[in-house]
């Protein structure tokens, strides 16, 4: 599987924004869903949990949807199936000022990924926010 086509530069700006809602975190430690929102946080990013079966992770209350988060949503990164990610984006493109879908390593779906594009939302995919951010930005 490829990844999207965003050069180096491109994916440093959307590291400028700041609120993640992070769909499919997990509250199991060792799960790429719990280290790398978690990772996010220690990088000072304000991260949303969205899942359904968990009322809190990390100490944040986590939410059944995107479109359910009361405050504002920047970036949806998905640590979801492939094919639940269409959903994700149903869900999501409800959501005033979404700027960014972030598919996570191995995630694709382009139904997902037009749909995003035709409301404005730029689309990552196979690629994961912790590798980039360290790639892009050193440790």
């Amino acid at each position: 599987m490829n990844h999207d086509s965003f050069s180096d530069d491109e994916i440093r700006e959307f590291y400028k924004l700041k609120n993640v809602a992070v769909v499919g975190m997990s509250k199991n430690e060792g799960k790429a869903a719990n280290y790398v929102p978690k990772y996010l946080l220690e990088q000072g990013y304000h991260v949303i949990p969205v899942n359904p079966t968990a009322p809190e992770i990390m100490g944040r209350k986590s939410y059944a949807t995107v479109s359910s988060v009361p405050e504002p949503v920047d970036i949806v990164d998905v640590f979801r199936p492939s094919e639940d990610v269409l959903a994700v984006v149903q869900d999501a493109v409800k959501k005033p000022g979404i700027k960014v879908v972030w598919m996570q390593l191995g995630i694709y779906n382009e139904q997902a990924e037009k749909l995003a594009n035709e409301k404005g939302i730029r689309v990552v995919y196979n690629r994961c926010m912790l590798e980039e951010h360290q790639r892009l930005f050193g440790d």
